[in-house]
């Protein structure tokens, strides 16, 4: 049995939202929500900072956190770090977005079974677009895309729409193909997150300025897993009063 160990990686200096793992959301810290939907479906779980002032609230509410270096560059990076510190005995690391509050132990679940595979090194999440969510949601450049292989291994993430449908009206788009939206969870073998983190940056990462590029432009596969489940990442306060209002109406059912 594969051993499942949750980095939740959190900085204080985000530049759209400064602070936002202590914003609040239905009373409760952001982080702490992230938390409380991670402990108990995977075997452990962990806050990465690099402030004390996230440090101390994880504390405060009873979770699990461990410092990491001010210097990452990506949460990747600081996952390792932390791996590094806490992991020992654990085979997956899972990389869970702090500012993902609404993550599902579903989609949790649907990640950890792509390692039922002993084959797969790397493993994220996907969610089809819709003909309801519309152009506008497609051509987001805040929301990559996701274009797979015959096996669900990712073959590339743009923020562009791909594929493009050469003879079909952009209207129609949607009703034509499979569009997968990524979401930002991942999960990695620890021997692979070692090798990825020591990895340069890649010239595609630097176009998209998406960091899964660099692994795939380095030969890793990447395995994506399917999940139908809406979640509502945080990474402007106008998003924050969103999920309030997503939060309330969970609550009203």
């Amino acid at each position: 049995m594969l051993r499942f160990l949750g980095l939740i990686p959190a900085r204080y200096a985000s530049t759209r939202f400064p602070g936002k793992p202590l914003a609040i959301l239905g009373g409760k810290p952001v982080i702490q929500r992230v938390y409380e939907q991670v402990v108990g479906v995977l075997d452990e779980a962990y806050v990465a900072t690099d402030d004390e002032r996230i440090e101390a609230a994880v504390k405060a509410f009873g979770g699990k956190v461990v410092m990491t270096s001010v210097c990452h560059k990506s949460g990747t990076d600081r996952c390792y770090e932390a791996y590094d510190k806490v992991g020992e005995g654990f085979d997956v690391v899972v990389n869970v977005q702090g500012d993902e509050p609404f993550i599902q132990p579903s989609q949790l679940q649907a990640v950890k079974q792509c390692f039922d595979n002993p084959g797969t090194q790397i493993a994220t999440l996907v969610k089809p677009f819709t003909a309801e969510n519309g152009w506008e949601a497609l051509a987001n450049v805040n929301s990559p895309k996701v274009v797979v292989d015959k096996d669900m291994n990712a073959l590339y993430f743009s923020r562009s729409i791909i594929p493009f449908q050469r003879n079909v009206a952009q209207e129609d788009w949607l009703e034509h193909h499979v569009y997968y939206k990524h979401i930002g969870l991942y999960a990695y073998r620890a021997e692979v997150l070692k090798a990825i983190t020591a990895l340069p940056q890649s010239s595609l990462e630097l176009a998209e300025s998406l960091e899964q590029l660099r692994w795939l432009e380095n030969g890793f596969k990447i395995k994506v897993g399917v999940t139908d489940v809406e979640t509502i990442g945080i990474d402007t306060p106008q998003d924050l009063e969103r999920a309030e209002a997503f939060l309330q109406a969970l609550s009203a059912e």
